[in-house]
């Protein structure tokens, strides 16, 4: 039989990742697609598949080497039923008992779509949406050996969180602690003049940042064959998604339209921030993604809604010089914290706002030549307008149920947008308003369902390892682990 040399393909831009586990030794038969060990960057955990089937003669690497794309891996002798192997190799004429195929997971079927017109892409697996939720999704989908596409809106992997949210905001909130570290130094009897900021800079070391995590999802997904279609998705029905496709940085449709047709959809549409209707157009009025932009340094700027968006983006804009006042409904700023950390945190933090507004709303806003005026109404409220150079507006985050026309699939939204599952996180699709039957062609991941921050845990992580065909079994997520990144870091646990 002919040998076969199996390398490390491509990985995108990431260069000599240490192997954390090897699962194959020499001697063992390997299918195609099989992992053969694992590789761990600082970002990310990654399978290595096999590319060809056959037995093992010799494995190249061992724990605590380091790899990039074309290290070899394995010597393999390919099996005679290889379409690559020689055709004069010998059949085996003893073979080893054939392990009958595992039965695919049990589905309550669902009417076949309505949907007639013509279909660009099929799949077995669609998973709308590429954030953290998205893209973990489709990875392990395609791991496990199922035909995956992601839609994604953005031009890279990663959603809100990578391109728009988590990931630029702690990259700028690493640049505030440690300016503010500085600051403190002065106490041992080390002081430094005042900085000099220049934004461009800055800007390009959050673009930076932002492009490493984002290239290192785009080589995972090359190497795992998932397709990624670049636009916004709409159910046409239960099994058609119909997506408006887009370019350019954000999220500009061409006006041209594709069809996928699907077998099992995951639903990781994510959210998008709450808007204030009496707030003026005006780019002086920006959420959480136009205060990332870091455009100017306001000299004076106002906070609405004191949440971790509001908290994490008035430390950078602190830290970088401006004055803030924040405007809080509650009686407390971080709802859900403990009012133990709240004080906590409040200690450190309170000389970075001019005012702390508890129990009071903005009402009404006026853009003005130089500023946008706020009126304000409540306990702590100014008795008149205020006038501000920048206004954040970050009262919260809303799903995006509503949009992807879920309905359409037969798939149950509440008035919210939200898409209420069963415990194995299935939704609940209807044949009529009273009576609705969980079946497994539609999933909702946890942006749809849980728009507050978390995180998968070891015990969900066991669930995702599983067979394929365990993966219809129940999953309960076990845990929610909360960090906001402000200064200080802030962490609590509990169950979901």
């Amino acid at each position: 039989m002919s040998q076969h040399t199996i390398v490390v393909p491509d990985i995108g831009d990431y260069t000599d990742v240490p192997v954390i586990e090897i699962l194959v030794k020499p001697g063992d038969e390997i299918t195609k697609e099989q992992a053969l060990l694992v590789l761990e960057s600082d970002k990310a955990t990654m399978e290595v598949p096999a590319d060809q089937a056959g037995k093992v003669i010799s494995v190249s690497v061992k724990i605590g080497d380091k790899v990039t794309k074309g290290s070899v891996i394995a010597q393999i002798e390919l099996t005679s039923s290889n379409p690559h192997a020689s055709p004069s190799a010998p059949v085996a004429t003893s073979a080893s008992p054939v392990t009958p195929p595992s039965k695919p997971p049990v589905s309550i079927p669902v009417p076949a779509g309505s949907y007639q017109g013509p279909v660009q892409h099929d799949c077995e697996v669609l998973v709308l949406g590429a954030g953290p939720g998205g893209y973990s999704a489709a990875f392990r989908s395609a791991d496990l050996g199922a035909k995956t596409l992601l839609v994604e809106r953005y031009a890279t992997l990663g959603g809100v969180c990578l391109n728009v949210g988590c990931i630029p905001s702690k990259a700028l909130l690493h640049t505030a602690a440690v300016m503010d570290e500085v600051k403190e130094m002065g106490k041992h009897g080390i002081e430094f003049g005042a900085p000099t900021i220049n934004l461009d800079l800055l800007r390009s070391h959050k673009e930076g940042v932002i492009a490493k995590l984002t290239g290192g999802l785009a080589g995972m997904a090359k190497m795992r064959k998932v397709s990624v279609v670049r636009g916004l998705g709409k159910f046409i029905d239960a099994h058609h998604v119909e997506v408006s496709l887009s370019t350019g940085h954000g999220q500009q449709l061409t006006g041209q339209k594709e069809v996928i047709h699907f077998q099992k959809a995951i639903i990781a549409a994510g959210s998008q921030p709450i808007a204030l209707p009496f707030m003026p157009s005006d780019p002086r009025v920006v959420d959480s993604t136009g205060a990332l932009l870091l455009k100017s340094i306001p000299k004076r700027m106002l906070v609405i809604g004191g949440g971790i968006i509001g908290l994490e983006m008035a430390t950078v804009y602190s830290a970088l010089g401006s004055r803030l006042d924040i405007a809080e409904m509650m009686d407390g700023l971080m709802a859900g914290a403990d009012r133990d950390l709240e004080k906590v945190w409040e200690k450190m933090n309170t000389h970075r706002f001019d005012n702390i507004m508890l129990k009071t709303r903005a009402t009404k806003a006026e853009a003005k030549p130089n500023g946008i005026e706020v009126s304000f109404e409540g306990e702590k409220a100014p008795a008149t307008p205020q006038l501000y150079d920048l206004v954040l507006v970050a009262v919260g985050r809303t799903p995006n149920g509503k949009k992807i026309n879920a309905n359409a699939a037969g798939v149950n939204l509440d008035e919210r947008g939200f898409i209420p599952v069963d415990k194995q996180m299935r939704a609940a699709l209807f044949r009529s308003i009273s009576k609705c039957v969980p079946i497994s062609t539609i999933s909702s991941l946890l942006e749809i369902l849980w728009v507050s921050p978390c995180w998968l845990t070891k015990q969900c992580m066991k669930v995702m390892l599983q067979p394929r065909q365990q993966l219809d079994k129940s999953l309960i997520l076990m845990r929610n682990k909360f960090r906001p990144w402000r200064i200080p870091t802030l962490r609590w646990h509990g169950l979901v």
